[in-house]
């Protein structure tokens, strides 16, 4: 069977599934982009603004988290250093509140995802109801010569085609998402791992009273 009759047989439930399929390919591929460029570049910039940042260039480790606005840990490690004459807390308060404000950034889409996911089978079913629904509407009960086999096969063929598309398009989705989850959970412990480190640089720097870090924009 050609991909175009496979896609017929589905029915009238295949165009929203095919709807779905791409909007999931669609997201897949941004949030594939958005991490490959995270997990590549990330960990090589932090232990570079963070060895600046320990051997007293401060001035060289904020150019170098501004030389990289486009990874969302150096927009939060601006937000803490942009403070004037902050006290540890302060500092750590704003590490924090530009974390949570990142946070929208790295689950971005999940809605889509799991509205994807939830409604995908859903539609194999209904298609597998309207399938039975079109093969009994065309028995012809104790009249076998009066039945219509066409309608017979292509109901069922519509039933077993719209489940098979549901949960493709389900489990394919439900995988990549999935990972996309574990991602953000591996991004928000290197945050923190990173944030507690500056965070002692700078209780360090600012007890013993040197320049700690406060710039401006």
């Amino acid at each position: 069977m050609s991909l175009t009759n496979f896609f017929v047989s589905g029915g009238i439930v295949a165009w929203p599934l095919l709807l779905f399929s791409l909007l999931g390919v669609a997201l897949i591929i941004e949030r594939g982009i958005f991490w490959y460029r995270i997990k590549s570049r990330q960990s090589k910039v932090v232990t570079t603004v963070l060895k600046l940042y320990r051997a007293e260039q401060g001035i060289a480790a904020i150019a170098k988290l501004k030389q990289n606005l486009d990874l969302p840990i150096c927009r939060i490690f601006l937000e803490a250093l942009a403070l004037e004459n902050a006290t540890p807390t302060d500092f750590r308060l704003a590490l924090e509140t530009a974390t949570q404000a990142e946070l929208p950034l790295f689950k971005r889409f999940n809605t889509l995802f799991q509205t994807i996911i939830a409604v995908s089978p859903l539609l194999g079913l209904l298609g597998t109801i309207l399938g039975l629904m079109q093969s009994f509407s065309a028995l012809d009960i104790g009249n076998v010569g009066g039945t219509n086999a066409a309608g017979v096969t292509g109901g069922i063929s519509e039933a077993l085609t719209s489940t098979v598309m549901g949960l493709v398009v389900a489990i394919f989705t439900l995988v990549f998402a999935n990972s996309f989850r574990s991602f953000y959970l591996r991004e928000l412990a290197s945050i923190q791992e990173y944030g507690g480190q500056l965070e002692l640089l700078y209780r360090m720097f600012y007890e013993k009273g040197g320049k700690s870090y406060a710039t401006s924009r």
